[in-house]
Parts: C-alpha cells; sequence; structure tokens
C-alpha cells in the first residue's frame, strides 16, 4: 500500500518558466530537495558542491509525512520510495541491559495504541542510502547542473542590483537571483544574515553504525537475535529500541542490513563530522560510563564487537539557539535546513523539516515571482520559524523521555516509551500550506509585523501557542535542577 498518493499530483512542466535564477549550495535533503522543486516551479538552477561526489552513505533517519507528501508530483521517486520503505515493520522495546519491556509489536498496532491511524503513519524509518540515491536518480534525469569541488567560502549581496552570490576557495564567483545555503551548520552564510549562532556543547554524542548483515555470521547468537521478525509475509524488518539511564539506543534490521546507534556521554575522540570514525574497541571501552549499576546487554556489546572498521561515525552533538535570522539583509541569500535550524535526533524532525524548508521555499518563491523574490523570501521564513523553534524544542522532551524512561509507568501504559509524534507535525503540507496562506502572510511581512505575532492565516504549529524566546542554557538549567522540559501553552500532541 502506497505511503503517498498520487492525488493532485502537478509533475515538472505544470508551471511556466518563473525566469527566477537560483543558486544552491549544497546536497544534502535540503539542498537535494530544493533542487528539485525549484525545477517544478519553473526556476532556473544552478548547484554547488564542496566534495567530489553527493555523499551517499550513512545509516538511517526518520521522514516524516508532511515531508514526503511532494513525492505524489514525482511519480518515479514515488514509486521508488515505496519499494525502499519498511513495509510490515515491528518494534521492540528493551531496557539498555537486554530486559525486554515491550514485546515486538507491529508499528501500526504501536501507532492504533498511541490514538493514531494505522494506516497513515506520521512517517518511516529510512536507509540513508537508499533515500539519496533516488534523489541522485531524479537529479541525473532532470539534468541538474551539479558543480563538484566548489567549496564557497563567502556570501554576498547587491540589494540595488537584486543580485546575490558566493566565492570558491578557488576565488570562483556563482550569482543568482537568490541563493540558497543548504550547506549545514558551519555555513559561511551567516555571516552575512546574522552572525554565526553559538555553538554550545552538549555534552553528549552519538555511535552509528550502518553494515553489512553477513557480518553477523561470525556470531551465531548475534545473528539469532538481531535477526528480522517472523511475520505473516515471512522475515519483515525490525526497530528494537533500548532505553536506559542518560542514554538511549536502537537498531534496525533489513535484509541486507543491520544499523545500531547510541546516544552517549562525550568521550573526547568525537567530532561534528558524519565523515569521523571510531572502531567497535573504543566503544566497547566507554559506553558502560554513566549508566549506573547495570551495564550494557551483553548481546548489544557482541553486536557493537562484529562492527566492520571504519564504520562507526562518533558524531558531536551541539545545541543552537533558534533565531530567525536565516535570511540577508537583503533577502537574496536564504538559508535552509541544518544551516537555519539544527536538530537533536531524538527530536525525528532534522530530515523532515529540511525537506519542509525547501518545499516551502521554492513555492513561495513561484508565488512572488521574479519581481518580489525578496518579499518570497521573507513569507516563507515567517511560515517556517516558529514551526522549526517548536519542532526543536519538541527534541529536547523527547530526549528527557528516551534517556530517563519511568519503566514503571511503562508497564502499565506503553506509549510512556514513546517520543512524540504529534498531528501539527506530521498533518503539515507546507506547499498547500504556501497557497493558502501566502498573500496573507505578504501582509504582515509589508506591515512589519513581530516574527511569531502573525495574524490572518493559522499557525502550523501546537494550536494556542503563542512564541516566546527560548534558549538552551534555560532547558539545560531546568534539567540540571530537576525540572521537566517545558514546552509552553498549546496543543502539543
Amino acid at each position: 500500500m502506497p505511503l503517498i498518493t498520487e492525488s493532485d499530483s502537478q509533475p515538472v512542466g505544470s508551471f511556466p518558466d518563473s525566469g527566477i535564477e537560483v543558486l544552491i549550495v549544497g546536497t544534502g535533503l535540503a539542498g537535494l530537495t530544493a533542487s528539485i522543486e525549484c525545477i517544478r516551479k519553473g526556476h532556473s538552477v544552478r548547484v554547488l558542491e564542496r566534495y567530489d561526489d553527493i555523499n551517499t552513505a550513512g545509516d538511517m533517519y526518520f521522514m516524516g509525512l508532511s515531508a514526503t507528501r511532494f513525492f505524489k508530483h514525482w511519480p518515479d521517486m514515488l514509486k521508488e520510495y515505496d519499494e525502499i520503505s519498511l513495509h510490515n515493520a515491528w518494534i521492540e522495546t528493551f531496557k539498555h541491559d537486554g530486559e525486554q519491556m515491550i514485546p515486538p509489536l507491529k508499528v501500526a498496532d504501536r501507532l492504533r495504541d498511541a490514538g493514531l491511524d494505522p494506516n497513515t503513519p506520521p512517517g518511516t524509518f529510512q536507509m540513508r542510502p537508499l533515500v539519496y540515491k533516488m534523489f541522485v536518480n531524479q537529479l541525473k534525469k532532470l539534468g541538474v547542473n551539479v558543480m563538484f569541488g566548489k567549496k564557497v567560502v563567502d556570501y554576498w549581496e547587491d540589494e540595488e542590483k537584486g543580485r546575490a552570490g558566493v566565492v570558491t576557495d578557488q576565488g570562483e564567483k556563482f550569482e543568482a537571483d537568490v541563493v540558497i545555503a543548504a550547506d549545514g551548520v558551519g555555513s559561511k552564510s551567516q555571516k552575512l544574515v546574522g552572525g554565526q549562532v553559538r555553538a554550545l556543547k552538549s555534552g553528549r554524542a552519538m555511535w552509528r553504525a550502518a553494515f553489512p548483515v553477513e557480518h553477523l555470521d561470525k556470531d551465531p547468537k548475534v545473528k539469532e537475535f538481531f535477526k528480522m521478525h517472523e511475520g505473516k509475509t515471512g522475515l519483515e524488518p525490525i526497530i528494537r529500541t533500548w532505553l536506559g539511564p542518560g542514554t538511549y539506543a536502537m537498531t534496525l534490521n533489513r535484509p541486507d542490513t543491520v544499523i545500531w546507534i547510541m546516544n552517549h556521554d562525550v568521550t573526547g575522540s568525537e567530532e561534528e563530522n558524519w565523515n569521523h570514525t571510531v572502531e567497535a574497541d573504543e566503544v566497547l571501552a566507554n559506553m558502560d560510563k554513566g549508566v549506573g549499576e547495570h551495564s550494557w546487554a551483553p548481546i548489544f556489546k557482541s553486536l557493537v564487537a562484529l562492527t566492520p572498521p571504519k564504520t562507526i561515525i562518533n558524531f558531536e552533538l551541539f545545541w543552537r539557539n533558534p533565531q530567525p535570522s536565516w535570511a540577508s539583509p537583503a533577502a537574496r541569500v536564504i538559508e535552509i535546513g541544518d544551516a537555519a535550524h539544527s536538530f537533536l535526533p531524538a527530536s525525528g524532525n532534522g530530515a523532515t523539516q529540511a525537506i519542509e524548508d525547501a518545499v516551502s521555499l521554492a513555492t513561495c518563491l513561484q508565488l512572488g515571482g521574479k519581481d518580489r523574490v525578496p518579499t518570497a523570501v521573507r513569507a516563507h521564513v515567517r511560515f517556517r520559524f516558529v514551526r522549526n523553534a517548536c519542532a526543536q524544542k519538541l527534541g529536547f522532551a523527547n530526549a528527557e523521555l528516551l534517556q530517563d524512561t519511568d519503566w514503571s509507568k511503562v508497564k502499565l501504559d506503553p506509549r510512556k516509551a514513546q517520543p512524540k509524534l504529534p498531528r501539527w507535525v506530521w498533518s503539515h503540507d507546507p506547499e498547500k500550506y504556501a497557497y493558502e496562506n501566502f498573500d496573507k502572510c505578504v501582509e504582515n511581512v509589508e506591515a512589519g509585523v513581530p516574527i511569531g505575532q502573525e495574524q490572518g492565516f493559522p499557525p502550523n504549529y501546537p494550536p494556542g501557542y503563542k512564541y516566546e524566546p527560548w534558549s538552551i542554557d534555560k532547558i539545560m538549567d531546568d534539567l540540571r535542577n530537576g525540572k521537566s522540559v517545558e514546552l509552553g501553552a498549546g496543543d502539543w500532541d
């Protein structure tokens, strides 16, 4: 059963040429989505990538329904996405020491227990390599001009000429009507749009690994434990969550791949770099630190020990306060994805919001037209900022739940061990929202209404919530003092 229908599909060729030249920096999910959606909306696109190829390596992430709705406009991608998705998936929950707390249940049943429609999952866990290859295939079909080996070191704009551009480390210059900075947390665009957002050390990091399932053949006990689940259609994928004091982990078993990730205290060897790896012996020497009297399950340690060399990424987690200055003063440079807002892994929202950003921006540019690019960019920021700030804060609440699970409550109600996947996140359609509310949003832009105080169109964040600036420092102070993360007023469920 397809996850997304093709109703109201408007494929490439549905929109006239907008005359807008778009330069995109970066080929993460935000940049890739922006590339194809801007083309579909009639804009001309060029893409710069600092490396010599698009990185299709990695493990998994959660892709929310609000992000993947746009696949209905891309029949080839819709078909491929359905093929790589986890159909008939199961989920099982353990304490970190190996005690089973919630037996295997179909994901659909867990959704039903949580009061959600089992036939409309709020999203799915996806293999990053498979998703990226799907996007790369689409770029090739479209003939997108991706220029590799272009490391951008500076951004600029000229308000009078209505142009913006970048400079590479080789002194090359590229310009367009609008530049989309999709080059991650260290984007040089931040100097132009409002300064580098201070990165705060969280004291936490993630070990992440994905490797061929054949490596489990070396240990029959591990192979038996981490096998796929026996279901009605045969062996079916299963996600196993492991929750402990100050830590959590997840494993995913597919026919050809096994994945494990673990949140942990920093060890001193981590970096905020997806290419930085450590070896299994370092993980095994550190994974029991900070988990109390009960150590990690021996079977999980055996899984770590089987992980092949150069496979385990040790990614340091930094926190950044939400800031609404994603656009340059003349609104010719706009940040999307991690360049604008970074997420904790526990949020399950990083990939989702990056894709939403791209869909929203491409739509706003189409609605604004070549003569109103700055207006369109500013309207897009208003559509996205409070929603993302709420999603970021939700990530802290989910991390707190995963790392400090109250097992006495979980035994009575398994929903107490599940991160929040609220309706206001997954039911959103960023393209439809922009079409329905663009004109009203522009009125707020032109009237100079402060961001977060817009009127005349419905919120795409928790109903009843009124945005109030918040900081990581305040959240961390509360957690250190034993206080839960305060999400604020409104319906966050």
